[in-house]
């Protein structure tokens, strides 16, 4: 389907001044059942999953090939953008937009997730659909609760000690520590899976997930320790899973950091306001598309979780046109822009704990 088929539909006049509730969304939602843009595109999965298998098996074909050189640390930064590609994935066999039934979905999620990135698949599709159902929401979405960085105010000043100079330092540190994100998701997948309320709700789901966890680290590790020696082969990985986390971190950060970020106390939004105005999209090309993985489209992809990856692009004139005539602010930027708002966002979170620390030198 192509731009030009689309047809920019008129809004029903009951919902030009939309009030936020929930009958806004089903009005945009018969737009995009009428275009089709929700059908399965199996065979596009199929190519691009066939080609990024293909891609993963000549990079670690070449590592072996080239063995114990300096130059196979190379190596590393195609083995990471791929790996990355592998998440995306498994991401969307998570959300259901590959295959019609949830049994292949789930195995596609294993595939990708436990078995060639050593990340439980289960443990993603947990956090990430509650991340969905309420995005950056304070409370609810797990993306935006306290951790290594906060991303309120109210969070910052509960900081103490290393915590508190993280939090007045968190915008120039986010892209280094994103650097330990591909490490962080392993260990974090390892916990759940071990953890003994899983193993007591799902013994087998969690004794598939941690076979295939095992099988993929031993492999890892197997390869490294066959193709170079010691040294060489912990300086790969560093540099393989520093990559990963920096190129997977880096699709994720512009999408909602900065954006509205709603209370228990806020404004009930229906569904299109929720997922509308807590989104920010990516502009650009193909090329962009491809490196973010279609999530620069994240506000359709919010609204619309389970639509396959080709059709945000074709579903965004749709969705930008019915926000305008709704009344509801649409938001899309530049790929720069979109990090300097969420870098902005992050420093002005820390202002009180450095002023509070300017205030005690003085």
């Amino acid at each position: 389907m192509s731009d030009a088929q689309l047809v920019l539909a008129p809004v029903p006049p009951q919902r030009r001044k939309g009030d936020g509730d929930a009958g806004e969304f089903p009005p945009l939602l018969r737009q995009i059942k009428g275009q089709q843009l929700l059908a399965r595109r199996r065979g596009w999965y199929t190519a691009g999953m066939t080609v990024n298998a293909l891609a993963l098996a000549g990079t670690i074909w070449a590592v072996l090939a080239v063995g114990n050189s300096w130059w196979t640390l190379l190596l590393a930064v195609p083995l990471a953008l791929f790996s990355t590609r592998s998440g995306f994935y498994g991401h969307d066999a998570g959300h259901a937009q590959v295959a019609a039934t949830r049994r292949v979905n789930r195995l596609l999620g294993l595939f990708h997730g436990n078995l060639l990135l050593g990340m439980s698949s289960a443990w993603w599709n947990d956090k990430h659909n509650r991340h969905h159902a309420n995005p950056n929401h304070i409370d609810k979405d797990p993306d935006v609760g306290e951790g290594v960085m906060v991303w309120t105010q109210m969070q910052a000043e509960k900081r103490e000690g290393f915590g508190r100079w993280l939090t007045r330092n968190q915008a120039w540190l986010f892209f280094p520590l994103l650097l330990l994100e591909g490490i962080a998701l392993k260990v974090a997948s390892v916990q759940m899976v071990i953890s003994s309320d899983n193993w007591e709700r799902q013994g087998r789901g969690r004794l598939v997930e941690g076979v295939l966890l095992a099988v993929h680290f031993v492999a890892y590790v197997a390869l490294l320790a066959v193709a170079m020696s010691p040294g060489k082969a912990v300086l790969f990985a560093l540099i393989h899973q520093g990559l990963f986390g920096l190129h997977l971190g880096s699709v994720f950060a512009p999408n909602h950091k900065g954006m509205e970020m709603p209370t228990s106390d806020s404004e009930r939004w229906g569904h299109l306001r929720r997922q509308v105005l807590t989104s920010r999209n990516v502009r650009g090309g193909l090329v962009t598309d491809w490196l973010m993985g279609g999530l620069n489209y994240q506000i359709e992809h919010h609204l619309f979780p389970n639509m396959p990856r080709p059709h945000l692009r074709l579903a965004q004139p749709l969705v930008r046109h019915y926000c305008r005539e709704i009344g509801v602010r649409y938001t899309e930027t530049s790929a720069i822009d979109s990090y300097r708002q969420a870098l902005s966002h992050m420093h002005s979170v820390g202002a009180p704990l450095r002023e509070d620390r300017r205030a005690a030198q003085d």
